[in-house]
C-alpha cells in the first residue's frame, strides 16, 4: 500500500460480489482451449466436472480451491498471466461482467480516500487486472506456488477462503493501527465471506443469500 494513511479500509470479495462470474472457472474455460485447442477444452471440462463432484460429495470450498490449482501444474506462469490479461480485456469490454452497484461503491470509496482490498480464493494472474480496474491497493488471495517459472500445482499457504479471510483482514488492520475496524467496510455474497464481513463495522451483503443474511442479522 502507499505510505499515505487511508481514511479507512474496504475489503471486497470478487466472484459474484464484484463480478458476475466465478473468475477461476471463467478463466479456466478461456486459458486451456486458447493454449491447447480441443485437448485444452476437454481438460477444462474435466476439471469443472471434478470440482462439481467434489462439492457434491460434501467437500468444503477450501478443499475444492486446492484441487482447482492442481490442474495448473506444469503451466508456465508467463503464459498464464498473458492469457489472463487477454481474458480480462475481453470480458470487461462486454456487458454484464461487473456487479455494477459494487463497482460503483468501491470506486466511491476510493474517491473518499479509502484503500480498497480484494480478498478472494482466486489467484494473482486473474485478480491483478481487476484490481487495477477498480483502483484496489492490494490483493489478498490464494497464491499458486511457482518453481522456475512454472506452476507446481500447490499453493503457498492456505486458500483464501472462509476463516483465512478473517485472518487476512485482521493482519491488514494490524498494519494500520490508526484505522478503526468499526469505520471499515466489507462486501461479500456468500456465507463463506462471513468471517471477513464480521471483522468490520460496515458489512455489506451483495445478492440475496438467505443464510448469509440471517447470520448478518444475528450478528448486528
Amino acid at each position: 500500500m502507499s505510505g499515505a494513511r487511508p481514511a479507512y479500509l474496504v475489503f471486497s470479495d470478487v466472484d459474484e460480489t464484484l463480478i458476475t462470474a466465478k473468475s477461476m472457472l471463467d478463466f479456466l474455460d478461456h486459458y486451456f482451449p486458447h493454449r491447447y485447442g480441443r485437448r485444452g477444452a476437454l481438460k477444462a471440462a474435466r476439471v469443472r466436472a471434478d470440482l462439481a463432484g467434489l462439492l457434491a460429495r460434501g467437500a468444503c470450498r477450501a478443499e475444492a480451491n486446492r484441487r482447482f490449482y492442481r490442474a495448473w501444474r506444469g503451466e508456465p506462469a508467463a503464459a498464464v498471466h498473458a492469457l489472463a490479461d487477454r481474458w480480462f480485456a475481453a470480458r470487461a469490454a462486454g456487458p454484464g461482467f461487473f456487479v455494477e452497484p459494487t463497482l460503483a461503491a468501491l470506486r466511491e470509496h476510493v474517491r473518499r480516500g479509502a484503500d480498497v482490498v480484494l480478498v478472494s480464493g482466486s489467484f494473482p494472474a486473474v485478480l491483478t487486472p481487476l484490481a487495477e480496474q477498480v483502483g484496489a491497493r492490494r490483493v489478498l488471495c490464494s497464491t499458486p506456488r511457482v518453481h522456475r517459472g512454472v506452476y507446481t500445482g500447490a499453493l503457498l499457504g492456505a486458500p483464501m477462503i472462509g476463516e483465512a479471510k478473517r485472518g487476512a483482514v485482521r493482519a491488514l488492520l494490524a498494519e494500520h493501527p490508526d484505522v478503526r475496524a468499526a469505520h471499515c467496510y466489507a462486501y461479500g455474497d456468500h456465507v463463506s465471506d462471513l468471517p471477513m464481513l464480521t471483522e468490520v463495522g460496515h458489512p455489506v451483503q451483495v445478492g440475496d443469500d438467505p443464510v448469509l443474511r440471517a447470520h448478518l442479522t444475528a450478528a448486528a
